[in-house]
């Protein structure tokens, strides 16, 4: 058997996949994306038309930087595409007064000079009267929030990349990988290939291929709602922002009417089931709808119709909840992007670049140590 080789191999072609096959296509490099599912698909993370982008961040501020980066590589692949893919509706992050969520949002936009609004609940609900937000939460309105269309960019990635010279593989699975010399060999169930470096963008998957973060890569199972709205001309992309909340009921996060009929909402670690993402329950029950109709109910009620679509998507989620990504101790030609932990799909255009830098130079320009490897070692 001939072995193909290549300079880089990329294994997962979703989000950060595509993008990263992209980048490195584009730096000149023979590369492979290998897709165990379809290209794009919904067995992952990155299905459901689109995904929450917003430039004030509470989880750490120090993730503005790379935001800023991502939007502008989001504007890049946009004029390649020939498509937009980004939509500002603004954002609104909300909670009670005091809580992380709004104080880290609003710490984020102080340090790193973002512009933004603070609204208490009475300004809220009446400039965005889709919300019913309760006395006593406080938001923060940031006018370049808004969503990326999550299936297309994955598309426009990976014409982009076959554009450059990329290979894409959809509906091959690597069963194994081992080191070889400097570079790797990659075992899949049609063929094997050999490379000069390797790129894991597995998501779910990650742990079947790094078996050292099978603790710090973890699927949970997740399910979202699009509900009719009663009211549908609140609900718009041009008068409803994207919002994350925390609410006694946990925290949540939705979108406008978009692409499909229904207003998009979801629950943060919806019942805290941890999944084999081979075999995770797919199957949407009434207690996923309860749990999302808890909030919608209360804090969206004039969103809170009949159910148009229900789906179930996977988090992966590390045990602070901050990204990996890194090369892998002990094996320099291989780099790794996982555990987005449900707030990653927003970064997957600088991702790539990221991992573009790590695999050829070892090295990024980004400041990444939030999201190094060894931040976990005892």
């Amino acid at each position: 058997m001939v072995v193909k080789h290549f300079d880089s191999i990329v294994v997962g072609v979703g989000g950060m996949g595509s993008s990263a096959v992209y980048n490195l296509a584009k730096r000149g490099q023979k590369v492979l994306g290998i897709e165990k599912f379809d290209v794009p698909h919904s067995e992952g993370s990155s299905h459901g038309v689109n995904r929450i982008i917003r430039l004030a961040y509470y989880e750490d501020s120090s993730y503005v930087p790379l935001l800023r980066r991502a939007y502008e590589m989001w504007s890049e692949i946009e004029t390649i595409a020939k498509e937009q893919l980004l939509y500002k509706t603004g954002s609104i992050d909300t909670a009670p007064s005091g809580h992380e969520l709004f104080e880290g949002s609003l710490q984020s936009c102080l340090e790193h000079d973002i512009p933004h609004e603070i609204l208490n609940y009475r300004q809220i609900n009446e400039r965005f009267p889709g919300y019913e937000m309760p006395p006593g939460h406080m938001g923060l309105y940031q006018q370049d929030g808004g969503f990326v269309l999550s299936e297309r960019a994955i598309v426009a990635y990976v014409n982009a990349a076959v554009t450059e010279g990329a290979t894409i593989q959809a509906r091959e699975t690597v069963l194994n990988w081992e080191p070889e010399a400097d570079g790797v060999r990659v075992f899949t169930d049609r063929s094997e290939y050999t490379a000069d470096r390797l790129v894991i963008t597995a998501g779910a998957w990650t742990a079947g291929m790094l078996p050292s973060l099978e603790e710090l890569a973890v699927p949970e199972r997740q399910v979202l709602a699009w509900l009719q709205p009663e009211e549908p001309s609140l609900f718009t992309p041009e008068v409803f922002p994207v919002f994350s909340a925390f609410f006694e009921e946990g925290r949540y996060y939705g979108f406008p009417v978009f692409g499909i009929p229904g207003f998009k909402i979801g629950r943060y670690h919806h019942l805290e089931e941890v999944a084999d993402p081979d075999h995770v329950e797919r199957n949407v029950t009434q207690e996923d709808e309860d749990v999302l109709r808890a909030a919608s109910a209360r804090y969206f009620p004039k969103a809170n119709g009949t159910i148009m679509t229900l789906k179930t998507c996977l988090f992966t989620n590390t045990p602070d909840e901050h990204f990996i990504i890194d090369t892998v101790p002990g094996y320099p030609q291989v780099a790794v992007a996982a555990g987005f932990s449900g707030h990653g799909f927003k970064f997957a255009s600088v991702v790539g670049e990221i991992l573009g830098d790590l695999s050829i130079n070892g090295k990024t320009r980004h400041n990444i140590e939030l999201l190094n490897i060894d931040r976990f070692q005892s």
